[in-house]
């Protein structure tokens, strides 16, 4: 079993670091008292599909943490690979992302600095375990993640692209990353044998396609959204939504948003979605 214990102080970043082991597949617990994890470990042994584990263990556990170095022997004696992640960062920075959130420190309640002092003491023993020691002052909720993503490995396959056709009349998608606007180019609904179709049907993907300014809004769009893409990527982003529109989400959107995601399918693992294509025929396409 490969083991990550993610360890700190509160407000170096210990949600971010397990929910990012998380999206690369680790089976996460947050919390556990340390004379439970051999328990935990022979839990996950029998499941065939489980090969890695993390979990928070921090002040929260009280004295259970006086169990920490028998504990971790006996695991690495037993062969399991035990690493230890110590978040951390200056006292000023942790006062300010409690000042920011406006949470009570676990030990102390609204005195963090007192609170700060005597949770590094009650880590002091998991500290000596670490076998990492990351400090996060100068770190992102992004760049954070990225940092935990590159230490333990990124998913098998890179950033999930969706790239999503819709209607602006039907509204904007919630879960839109990116909003791009295709309703400046020329409308197949005005054409009476076109407006029946969907941008699905190749009379209408050729009307789309034939605009100079189509291609040469793909040209662009490609593009900007290689570059978003690597950014996101070095971000640890795991996934984006790119929301392609026009007014009804039948013709254009769709065309645009099948020809992106043809192109942009060298770079990044694209799916394409329609949300509005079987709407029915609109008022306006």
């Amino acid at each position: 079993m490969k083991l990550v214990v993610v360890t700190g102080v509160s407000g170096a970043g210990k949600s971010t670091a397990l929910h990012a082991l998380e999206d690369l597949g680790f089976y996460c617990a947050d919390n556990l008292p340390m004379p439970l994890l051999p328990k935990f470990i022979e839990l996950l042994a029998v499941r065939e599909e489980i090969a890695r584990a993390a979990l928070v263990v921090d002040a929260r556990s009280g004295d259970f943490l006086d169990d920490t170095r028998p504990v971790l022997a006996d695991l690495r004696a037993a062969g399991h690979s035990i690493d230890v992640l110590y978040l951390d960062a200056p006292d000023d920075i942790l006062l300010r992302r409690f000042s920011e959130t406006r949470r009570r420190h676990p030990l102390s309640g609204t005195d963090i600095r007192a609170g700060l002092l005597a949770e590094r003491a009650r880590l002091s023993t998991l500290r000596q375990e670490a076998t990492a020691l990351m400090d996060t002052a100068d770190l992102t909720v992004h760049g954070l993640r990225a940092a935990v993503l590159e230490r333990y490995g990124r998913p098998d396959s890179s950033l999930a692209v969706s790239m999503l056709s819709f209607g602006f009349k039907y509204g904007l998608p919630v879960e839109a990353d990116m909003v791009l606007d295709v309703r400046f180019l020329r409308n197949p609904f005005f054409i009476e044998s076109l407006a029946p179709l969907s941008g699905q049907d190749e009379p209408v993907m050729r009307y789309v396609m034939e605009n100079p300014e189509t291609l040469l809004f793909l040209d662009r769009a490609e593009e900007l959204l290689a570059l978003c893409i690597a950014a996101f990527e070095r971000e640890g982003k795991s996934y984006a939504t790119v929301a392609i529109g026009c007014t009804g989400g039948r013709h254009r959107s769709v065309v645009v948003a099948h020809e992106l995601g043809r192109r942009l399918a060298r770079v990044s693992n694209v799916t394409v979605r329609h949300r509005d294509l079987n709407r029915g025929r609109p008022e306006n396409a």
